[in-house]
């Protein structure tokens, strides 16, 4: 299976400060990358850079998508990449989302930027068959509701609905479970794992969520201070972790099984003083550590 997005040798600067360091990653066709690590990983401004907003940065290496290096094309073709074959779920809905627009006119923004052609009516329609596929109830009659006026997780469906309105060949979700309980969680996760199966998408799934993650990635990414420590498929990462903090950030969550008389993994925060060169210690399975 050929890859959808291949990231090569990326390096994000901000002034002297390397937020991202040599990172490379690829993403199959229909495939799902879960990237992990705590906040300040790099993960967030990884989906920046690959959607191209980070204009503040110096970001060095390449970025390809379908074969197309991301990182070398102008903005009006990058444009019109962003929000039709690459969209982004963003982490926070009631910052993302416009307070004083009515959700279904936020939704038709997105299709009217990349469809200038349809008319109103069928730009409506677009929209009532995102909403719809993103189960929101009756969106012919919400499609004027503002967001105040949906719950949490709603407003995380409309946050949904406009990045797949375009039907994308990659979405990237940022955090999208973040801030939600556990039942709202249950329901985003399995609504997205119905629209990968509908859809073909492939993802990037960004979580500091390792139980979030162990649900839908195919495969699985550590990070730690910009740099990638471990990647592989999701059973090994998760049931054989090799590299030390995968072990420890596994060993810090509690199970059902977890011994409540024995305290759980600490997480050392020293940066590790040496780079290690990443080795592949089973087949499809890196580590950043000595042979």
């Amino acid at each position: 299976m050929g890859s959808l997005l291949e990231i090569k040798n990326l390096t994000i600067r901000f002034g002297s400060k390397v937020a991202v360091d040599d990172l490379s990653l690829r993403i199959g066709q229909a495939q799902v990358l879960g990237l992990v690590g705590e906040s300040g990983s790099g993960k967030s401004v990884t989906a920046l850079a690959v959607l191209r907003l980070l204009d503040a940065a110096r970001v060095e290496g390449a970025i390809r998508f379908d074969g197309t290096n991301l990182l070398a094309l102008g903005p009006e073709a990058m444009r019109k990449l962003r929000g039709r074959d690459i969209a982004m779920i963003f982490q926070e809905p009631m910052t993302a989302l416009n307070p004083v627009m009515c959700v279904g006119e936020q939704i038709a923004e997105a299709v009217r930027a990349h469809n200038p052609g349809r008319s109103r009516s069928e730009v409506r329609d677009s929209v009532l068959q995102a909403m719809e596929s993103v189960a929101i109830p009756d969106p012919a009659r919400r499609y004027r509701d503002y967001p105040h006026q949906f719950s949490g997780g709603q407003r995380q469906r409309i946050m949904i609905a406009m990045a797949i309105a375009n039907r994308p060949r990659l979405l990237i979700a940022d955090e999208p479970t973040t801030a939600l309980d556990v039942t709202v969680q249950k329901q985003i996760l399995e609504l997205l794992a119905d629209l990968r199966e509908r859809f073909g998408l492939t993802m990037l799934f960004i979580s500091h969520d390792l139980a979030v993650v162990s649900q839908v990635a195919d495969r699985v990414a550590v990070m730690r201070h910009g740099l990638l420590l471990e990647e592989g498929p999701r059973e090994a990462v998760f049931h054989k972790p090799v590299h030390s903090y995968t072990k420890a950030l596994m060993g810090a969550v509690p199970t059902m099984s977890t011994d409540i008389a024995r305290p759980l993994a600490v997480v050392e925060k020293a940066r590790e003083s040496a780079v290690l060169p990443l080795r592949e210690c089973s087949p499809g399975h890196w580590v950043r550590s000595t042979a």
